[in-house]
């Protein structure tokens, strides 16, 4: 996707700001669309089981990556990106697979294992894809792109066990839980402000860490090597948040652990307030990147303490709705405040965060969590 805006002049546009437009209303509509599927998809594989709803995800994306390079027009690349949308929805499913196969107290590390494949696959995928459209070219590379999904389809059909998951799940109850019933479940709304609000502050960084490493000094092509060097420890970073929560939950609460995350994340982003030097910003990155991983997962563990087994979809879902949210309003937000001051953007990012870890600590309801080392639930 990073190389969408070349494809598109491959298609025939020359003007950068149609460019610019077209590959932005592409970009945008597919989470767009899936914030408001995901929900659904979630709700039906809790009815009829989430691999099947997997697979329909995954064996969609293989027509559509395949269709894409086909397309002759822009606006083909618009309604492929939003039939994308609609049929997506197995991030989802994969984190509510994770938590219902693991044992009780695995459960954390399931879900941050999960989720940090879902962060190494965008920080690795425009690599192997540049790699990609360097060897075969920009269209086929949407046949290899469909390839990958192919093999992630067939990978789920033949090794993932719903069976054994089934076996584990309480009998009787699909269907009587409704998305209403899902957003009274105690401390529900709480974590989707949380996911929102950590979405939000993730990637408020993408219009204007750039630009802040040129007003610290680097000029030209080192402007662009220090940016990268610092996503690149921010989503290290994160994947290793993802792996320590499950030791922290262990040890504490799901609301102590996300408090702490969040407070350690403000202090981190407070780093870029203080910070002169563009290289100094790695180690306020790196405290970032820990905060944000871990408060993530533990955000997620704990909604598989108060969401039924057979609500989970449904429950997972309105959580990725709320990621969304939060991925399609950042850059727009700050995009804007950065126009202002810089400095500005990390500073309400400080704010939502300190704003976060006192809305944990204050409203959650610590006693509803069951610890994460409790026992596995029998077999039925």
């Amino acid at each position: 996707m990073p190389f969408l805006p070349l494809y598109l002049e491959q298609l025939g546009l020359s003007d950068v700001g149609q460019i610019s437009l077209w590959a932005g209303l592409s970009l945008g509509v597919t989470p767009a669309v899936t914030a408001f599927m995901a929900p659904i998809w979630g709700r039906l594989g809790d009815r009829y089981g989430r691999k099947i709803m997997v697979e329909r995800s995954l064996v969609s994306f293989v027509v559509v990556m395949a269709a894409m390079s086909y397309v002759t027009r822009p606006w083909h690349v618009f309604a492929l990106r939003a039939v994308q949308g609609l049929f997506a929805g197995y991030g989802a499913l994969t984190l509510t697979m994770a938590a219902d196969s693991a044992p009780r107290e695995q459960t954390a590390y399931a879900i941050g294992f999960v989720q940090t494949a879902q962060r190494l696959g965008p920080a690795l995928g425009p690599v192997i894809g540049g790699m990609v459209a360097q060897a075969v070219g920009l269209r086929r590379a949407f046949l290899v792109t469909a390839c990958f999904y192919a093999i992630a389809a067939v990978l789920v059909a033949i090794v993932y066990d719903e069976h054994a998951v089934v076996k584990r799940s309480p009998q009787g109850k699909t269907g009587q839980v409704t998305f209403r019933d899902v957003l009274a479940f105690e401390n529900f709304l709480v974590l989707m402000v949380v996911i929102f609000g950590l979405q939000f502050v993730d990637r408020s960084f993408g219009p204007v860490l750039p630009l802040f490493v040129a007003t610290l000094g680097p000029r030209g092509s080192e402007v662009a090597i220090v940016a990268g060097l610092l996503f690149s420890v921010a989503a290290a970073t994160a994947a290793l948040g993802n792996y320590v929560c499950g030791p922290l939950l262990r040890r504490g609460s799901a609301r102590g652990v996300i408090a702490a995350a969040c407070a350690t994340g403000a202090a981190g982003v407070t780093g870029y307030l203080l910070t002169t030097d563009a290289l100094w910003l790695a180690l306020p990155t790196a405290v970032f990147g820990v905060a944000i991983g871990t408060a993530t997962t533990a955000a997620y563990t704990a909604a598989t303490t108060v969401i039924p087994m057979d609500a989970r979809g449904a429950g997972f879902g309105l959580l990725t709705t709320a990621s969304l949210v939060g991925l399609a309003v950042s850059p727009i937000v700050n995009g804007l405040l950065g126009a202002t001051s810089i400095r500005a953007v990390f500073a309400l990012d400080a704010v939502v965060l300190g704003a976060l870890a006192i809305l944990v600590s204050r409203v959650m309801i610590s006693g509803a969590l069951p610890a994460p080392s409790a026992p596995a639930p029998e077999e039925i």
